[in-house]
């Protein structure tokens, strides 16, 4: 069943300039949908917009004041928005003791207030207008934790239970709230690293089309790809399970083994671009 459609409906994605985000917007204006990208990274955002043929604006996710802001000039441009996708992020890679405090928050404040504020704004705006539905980008790392990435795993898991408790307490408004969670993908948050050939990474094209058609059926989550929706039960796991499994696949190691592929994006998420 394709659900909803979505021609003539204005659709929002943060973190729209690069890799999901970019790949998201692409099959949302493919669809039909009028679509408005924001990015912390003013140049990109405006370069990617002319190439899609969308609206593109500066939109810092962790500042609620630019989510307010940003959501002025989606209204203006195009109408009060019908779906919203949470999509910005970043992901620090490190041992967890040696990690700054300041890619600590950022962390935080990107992958989880981020996802706040964008549910809140865009939750505000669609109960006042009939409904609408809100698309969580998270991740399998929610629910897998795997060394290397502690920090990045907890906000990932924030969002999914948030998700949830969002879902059950907006959709009598009409506003339906949706988790995907994609397996590692091949954007720049991979730079660097070297998963094994049991982690290949899929395309951000997969999880773009996943996020379509999440909006249009309302799915509470949505696992990409689908053969993986076994790691909703990994926190199950008992340790030596957990363990062994780590070991076998090379989740062990894979992000604490990063290499000098990963200075361009590191500075990057310093400098506060997604």
């Amino acid at each position: 069943m394709r659900g909803i459609d979505l021609t003539g409906r204005v659709v929002v994605v943060t973190g729209g300039a690069r890799g999901i985000g970019r790949a998201t917007a692409t099959a949302l204006r493919a669809a039909g949908a009028l679509v408005a990208i924001g990015d912390i990274d003013e140049a990109e955002v405006i370069r990617t917009a002319g190439q899609l043929g969308v609206l593109g604006a500066v939109l810092d996710v962790a500042d609620p004041q630019s989510v307010t802001s940003f959501l002025a000039q989606v209204e203006s441009g195009l109408g009060r928005p019908w779906g919203w996708v949470n999509n910005a992020g970043i992901m620090p890679l490190g041992t967890l003791l040696d990690q700054d405090d300041a890619i600590v928050d950022a962390a935080v404040d990107v992958n989880l207030r981020g996802v706040l504020h964008g549910t809140r704004a865009a939750g505000r705006a669609m109960a006042s207008s009939g409904g609408g539905r809100i698309v969580n980008i998270a991740s399998i790392a929610g629910c897998i934790p795997v060394p290397g990435m502690a920090v990045y795993n907890a906000t990932k898991a924030a969002v999914l239970c948030f998700g949830d408790a969002a879902d059950a307490e907006l959709s009598a408004a009409g506003v339906r709230v949706s988790t995907v969670l994609p397996s590692f993908t091949n954007t720049a948050l991979l730079d660097g690293t070297h998963p094994g050939r049991l982690l290949t990474p899929i395309p951000p094209e997969t999880v773009a089309d996943a996020v379509v058609a999440t909006l249009r059926s309302g799915r509470r989550r949505a696992v990409v790809p689908r053969r993986l929706s076994g790691a909703l039960l990994w926190p199950l796991f008992p340790r030596p399970l957990a363990r062994l499994l780590r070991r076998a696949t090379g989740l062990d190691r894979v992000f604490l083994d990063t290499d000098s592929g990963r200075a361009a994006y590191d500075a990057r998420i310093r400098g506060g671009s997604t």
